[in-house]
């Protein structure tokens, strides 16, 4: 018995250590969308002037990891832990494999190039750290990841891969 005991004990303490050993949570959900990674660092010194600022340089890419289904990004939003929140209002079809930038500033949006803008030249993410959240139309998480620059951006580049 009292082997067990400590067999059990162990085999907890292992799993609480493997569980709370990774800072970046994210949160499995069932979607083919999910958060592949953010540009939460925009290179050079941040300005969220629309005309001469660095917001565009600042994205979040999202991909579809179904390998058949085609999913309208309409609906969909994404927001920080602030509560700052951005809506795909538009139809905006990924392919599978495909996948689309979130950008900052303004801009065209573009199938043909990956890229939605917020039209909102201020900045989302922040630069220590934060979390993204995504949603799907009806509510539901789609995919969620917390980062610290600290721990996360080991290169420093300002660039974090979640998938």
């Amino acid at each position: 018995m009292r082997i067990h005991a400590v067999i059990a004990a162990a085999v907890t303490a292992g799993t609480l250590a493997a569980l709370t050993a990774s800072p970046a949570q994210a949160a499995e959900y069932s979607s083919a969308l999910k958060l592949r990674g953010v540009q939460y660092d925009a290179p050079g010194t941040d300005s969220n002037s629309c005309s001469t600022g660095n917001t565009r340089e600042e994205y979040l890419t999202i991909k579809n990891y179904s390998s058949s289904a085609t999913v309208n990004l309409r609906g969909y939003y994404v927001k920080d832990a602030a509560g700052n929140r951005f809506t795909f209002t538009a139809n905006h079809y990924l392919q599978p494999g495909d996948y689309v930038k979130l950008r900052g500033g303004n801009g065209t949006d573009s199938d043909a190039g990956n890229v939605v803008y917020r039209d909102n030249c201020n900045f989302i993410w922040n630069n220590d750290r934060d979390t993204i959240y995504f949603y799907k139309p009806s509510g539901s998480g789609a995919d969620v990841h917390s980062y610290t620059k600290s721990v996360n951006d080991r290169d420093g580049n300002g660039y974090i891969t979640f998938h």
